[in-house]
């Protein structure tokens, strides 16, 4: 039977949940890993600041190493805020003890500015530990008071990399490229006597807070599992980028914590969108003869987008590849629902969510009066735009018709999403309908009750 990895991180709490402890127990589990702790110290902080900070005694970091190793087993550890020496000096104790792999985050200050190590640590922490590591991790910053390498370009992260293997005793060094100019983040490694250098791309208005540590910990989660640091650091680098880009924004009042668990959220979602518009599709095909007169000349679609906060295009919008289309008396779909099949329908639920973040769906069919007024005798809300009124700005700037109708039409019903937009065409433009729902499955069952009801009024 396959042993569970685990990954110990030692390390302090963060009460605002964003870095510390938390992050790296998060990025445990959405990397496959059994997460151990040893509290190193208690914070009283959030995305503001810290407020107070309480270090446990040090053989009460040592016992917490201690029983979590005798008992589970450490595949692989990490540290985080280790305050002051005698906390240093007693990890670096239990490491050389029980030997497992170590990547060492040589926190030194918060995000928010406030200092996690004390000065007299420092040397201690480069003498005592960094030693003892599979892994150094240092931001530019920290890399400049470990080796008192002046780092301002990637040549100079080089050199600091290398001096903290070649001098300091490290098997491998990380200087992360965070705090460095340029359109790219550019991490440098440096293991075995070789440079790789990893870039990524700089997410400008992404969260920060608990980028160290999660990194950090996603190394250690990587070797845990037996993977090389090479590619643990590969990998680390790819969980680090999406934890930022998909940063809380609405958590806290100043630097918003990054979300490790956006890697497994993300492709579970996209799982069940997929789902969701297989379903519907299903459904759609089965009343294909019902349908079948309500299909315009340029085809349906039908998408369902990610959840609001991981749609940011038309990539994060799954269609039919090739629409559904008439087949005889019948419809069917040309092929199967993938994620950026679709642009006009995809730009128009990306613009309908910046209103109502639960409307993730929608499906287009031929213009009719007969429609429109079945709608309306249903219930349903209906709005429209007229592509006459199309500024010029908008109508030279590809793809942004679309999104410029949705909004007004969404303003002529008062701000509200309603359930059919509609527009009567425009030279070469044919007139549609589309209709808005949750998911595929709303918009196909709202044309279904539709297409019902017109077929008994008007047939």
């Amino acid at each position: 039977m396959t042993k569970t990895p685990t990954a110990l991180t030692i390390a302090g709490s963060d009460s605002g949940g964003g870095a510390g402890i938390e992050a790296d127990l998060k990025t445990f589990a959405a990397l496959g890993v059994h997460g151990l702790v040893a509290l190193t110290s208690v914070t009283a902080q959030n995305t503001l600041e810290v407020r107070l900070a309480y270090d446990l005694p040090p053989e009460v970091v040592v016992a917490q190493v201690e029983a979590v190793a005798d008992d589970i087993g450490v595949d692989a550890a990490k540290t985080g805020m280790l305050s002051n020496s005698k906390i240093i000096e007693a990890v670096a104790k239990v490491v050389r003890k029980y030997g497992f792999p170590l990547v060492v985050d040589p926190v030194m200050i918060a995000k928010s500015g406030a200092p996690l190590l004390r000065p007299e640590a420092v040397d201690t922490l480069i003498n005592v530990l960094i030693p003892l590591a599979a892994v150094v991790t240092p931001n530019r910053f920290e890399a400049e008071r470990i080796t008192g390498i002046k780092v301002e370009s990637v040549d100079d992260a080089k050199r600091a990399a290398k001096y903290i293997v070649e001098e300091l005793g490290a098997s491998a060094a990380v200087v992360k490229g965070g705090h460095l100019e340029g359109n790219e983040s550019a991490d440098v490694l440096y293991y075995k006597g070789s440079f790789k250098v990893l870039t990524g791309p700089r997410i400008r208005d992404g969260c920060y807070h608990g980028t160290g540590c999660t990194f950090s910990a996603a190394i250690a989660a990587e070797l845990a599992k037996g993977k090389e640091i090479l590619d643990a650091v590969k990998v680390a680098k790819e969980f680090v980028t999406i934890a930022i880009k998909y940063g809380l924004k609405d958590v806290g009042k100043g630097h918003c914590p990054v979300h490790p668990t956006a890697w497994v959220i993300i492709p579970a979602e996209r799982w069940r969108v997929i789902q969701n518009l297989r379903k519907a599709l299903e459904v759609l095909e089965e009343y294909g003869e019902l349908i079948n007169p309500l299909l315009p000349e340029v085809q349906m679609n039908v998408v369902m987008a990610l959840p609001k906060h991981y749609a940011r295009g038309i990539e994060d919008v799954a269609g039919v590849l090739g629409r559904v289309v008439r087949f005889g008396r019948k419809i069917k779909a040309v092929g199967p629902p993938i994620f950026g099949a679709s642009s006009h329908l995809a730009r128009a639920v990306l613009k309908v969510m910046e209103f109502d973040p639960n409307m993730r769906a929608a499906l287009n069919i031929r213009y009719s009066e007969n429609v429109l007024k079945t709608a309306e005798r249903l219930g349903l809300k209906i709005s429209f735009y007229d592509r006459r009124e199309e500024p010029p700005g908008i109508k030279i700037k590809e793809g942004a018709t679309v999104p410029w109708g949705v909004e007004v039409a969404i303003k002529r019903a008062g701000g509200t999403v309603p359930d059919l937009i509609y527009h009567k065409g425009d030279v070469g433009k044919e007139p549609m309908i589309n209709i808005f729902g949750k998911s595929a499955m709303d918009v196909v069952m709202k044309l279904i009750k539709l297409a019902k009801e017109i077929k008994s009024r008007y047939a």
